[in-house]
């Protein structure tokens, strides 16, 4: 089990980029997602998405990181940090890929210095500044399993490859 922890969201700036954390977890192999702040406008967006292409992933708001941590890992499960000043991906993906529960941890501004010392892992994708999005999409393609290759039952719309145009199905 994969979850995206999204910290630091603010609600007015904020807004497409934590949806496309949202998305971009669905689509690459995560289960769900929760928000670290109040923002059911992108909760209803990413379930909204789920919805019409299928497949399980939940998404929950209000969700206090620092607890979410906690319970996570009493329950077992392992903390990843995404951050440009962590680990590289490939020195630990093999080991991260052992687990079978794990907390993505996706910042959105400045994190609290504790989640350093809370993560299990800090773990980079490069040490050059770039997008959470883009960091979380290569964590999942290193760590999920058959991430670019999933199905997603329960479909409405399905979209086939296509050289050249779009092919949609709706179901």
């Amino acid at each position: 089990m994969i979850v995206v922890l999204r910290i630091g969201h603010r609600p007015q700036r904020d807004m497409r980029v934590t949806t496309h954390v949202g998305l971009t977890a669905r689509a690459l192999g995560a289960d769900g997602m929760y928000i670290a702040a109040d923002d059911r406008g992108v909760v209803t967006s990413i379930r909204d998405v789920a919805d019409r292409f299928g497949g399980e992933f939940f998404v929950e708001d209000k969700v206090g990181w620092n607890s979410c941590i906690k319970r996570w890992k009493q329950d077992g499960g392992v903390v990843v940090h995404l951050t440009m000043f962590g680990l590289n991906l490939p020195d630990v993906e093999e080991e991260i890929r052992t687990k079978e529960k794990i907390l993505v941890i996706v910042g959105a501004e400045k994190v609290p210095g504790d989640l350093y010392q809370m993560a299990d892992y800090n773990v980079a994708v490069t040490n050059q500044p770039h997008s959470e999005i883009a960091g979380l999409a290569v964590f999942l393609d290193h760590i999920a399993p058959n991430a670019l290759h999933r199905e997603f039952p329960g479909a409405k719309v399905r979209v086939f490859p296509n050289p050249c145009g779009k092919t949609v199905e709706e179901l």
